[in-house]
């Protein structure tokens, strides 16, 4: 997940230019071998042919590109297993930083030489590599079946064809340490944003530091937006009619929601906006701090780091009290598998994103990566896992961060959250916002 010490605002659009910039290049060329056909991009694209079922052995060397290196040994031992199935084969690994895989993996990829099974964040990435014609379409492989339906759809173009497999059902909504909040009188998490604040100042009393919140990665930082928004907004497209012009940042609701970051300020760490990823792990894992506010993608980490304690998922509830919520949390479906339309081993791509899609692979790196997944008959012996296993029959929202394509727009936007919480008053950063998203939305 996204996974730069630098303060919001337009140093950070700098940075993320790039991301932009690569989505907006002509659509890649190349053969993707014998009895396929190339990707294409649904209603900006001219229409593009089924990759045929897949048929034939897994006998090339390939590249999986991808961002976890927390999951490479895991990996390989998943691949180890693959390859010693299918005589000539191999799979490489390719791992770019989170950061950097967001900003250049386009440009990486589009030539075939790496990547040959390549991942997307959903939203943004997923539409320009999907724009660009790196994906080839998925629609007429069996094991797609595999997945939950209700959960493919972040690999989907606007026709509804499928091109990529959401393979990760990740929890965007803030670590908590469950020791520390019932010491702290909540043995059952706040359902209100009354109990929520109260929450935060009895930990704060207590020592600790309520909220630890990476400020300094755009990527993680933002993901408190999922949890601020999701029952503040007035429906659940309401970023993407911000995004379409339709709506604004400016309005009452965004407003209110900006005037509760503000009320989270005593509430996170000193210096936040500098605060890379790690530190704020470090801080949530040894106790110092009872939130890490990114989402159930870092159990992994933190456990690695040493922390004994029960974890749980508590995202703020921002509704008044005594209001029912519309929604109790987050989740994004992401890690997009696809197999690239520039590659030259479409068979063995094919094998192996099929090979990754069987119930019994997808359950050993879901335990081994701490993940939950997209693939129906996971089972789940990861103590972690277990333990939020049942948030996938909550009623949580889509994480609508995503619904913002446009990587300035999206900057512009979570950039004015994060103005607020280190300081600026909703209104001045609200007008900054969006002018930005304006002037996007001009071009």
């Amino acid at each position: 997940m996204t996974e730069n010490s630098r303060p919001y605002g337009l140093s950070r659009r700098g940075l993320l230019s790039a991301a932009v910039a690569g989505g907006t290049v002509a659509a890649a060329a190349g053969c993707v071998g014998p009895g396929s056909t190339r990707g294409g991009r649904g209603s900006k694209g001219a229409p593009s042919d089924v990759l045929p079922p897949v048929s034939g052995r897994a006998d090339a060397q390939i590249s999986f590109a991808h961002w976890r290196a927390e999951d490479k040994k895991v990996l390989g031992s998943i691949i180890d297993d693959f390859t010693a199935g299918n005589r000539g084969s191999g799979v490489q690994q390719d791992i770019s930083p989170a950061q950097d895989y967001q900003a250049n993996a386009l440009q990486r990829l589009k030539g075939g030489a790496v990547g040959d099974v390549l991942t997307a964040f959903r939203g943004a990435q997923f539409t320009d590599m999907l724009d660009a014609g790196l994906f080839t379409e998925l629609s007429a492989q069996t094991f797609a079946d595999a997945y939950l339906p209700q959960h493919s759809r972040g690999g989907r173009d606007d026709a509804g064809r499928l091109f990529g497999l959401p393979y990760q059902l990740v929890f965007l909504m803030p670590l908590a340490n469950r020791d520390l909040l019932e010491k702290a009188g909540y043995a059952d998490p706040p359902q209100d944003w009354d109990g929520y604040l109260d929450l935060c100042d009895k930990l704060k009393s207590r020592g600790k530091v309520p909220l630890a919140w990476p400020g300094a990665e755009p990527g993680n930082a933002g993901q408190l937006f999922n949890s601020m928004v999701m029952n503040n907004a007035p429906s659940d497209d309401a970023c993407a009619r911000i995004a379409s012009g339709k709506a604004k940042v400016t309005d009452d609701w965004f407003l209110a929601l900006l005037g509760q970051y503000a009320q989270l300020r005593p509430f996170v760490q000193e210096n936040a906006s500098g605060t890379q990823v790690e530190p704020a792990q470090q801080m949530f894992a040894r106790g110092s701090a009872a939130m890490l506010s990114t989402g159930s993608y870092h159990m992994a980490a933190v456990r690695q780091l040493d922390a004994k304690f029960p974890i749980d998922l508590v995202p703020p509830i921002t509704v008044d009290k005594g209001e029912r919520p519309r929604y109790v949390g987050t989740h994004n479906a992401t890690f997009i598998l696809g197999v690239n339309a520039a590659g030259e081993h479409a068979t063995t791509a094919l094998r192996f994103v099929e090979y990754l899609s069987t119930p019994s692979v997808a359950t050993r790196y879901a335990n081994g990566t701490a993940q939950h997944l997209t693939v129906s008959g996971v089972t789940y012996e990861n103590k972690d896992l277990r333990a939020t296993e049942h948030w996938l029959k909550k009623r949580t929202m889509l994480a609508p961060r995503y619904q913002i394509e446009d990587i300035d727009m999206l900057n512009a936007v979570e950039g004015a959250c994060a103005d607020v919480l280190t300081g600026t008053s909703p209104d001045k950063a609200a007008d900054a916002a969006q002018r930005v998203v304006d002037q996007r939305r001009r071009k």
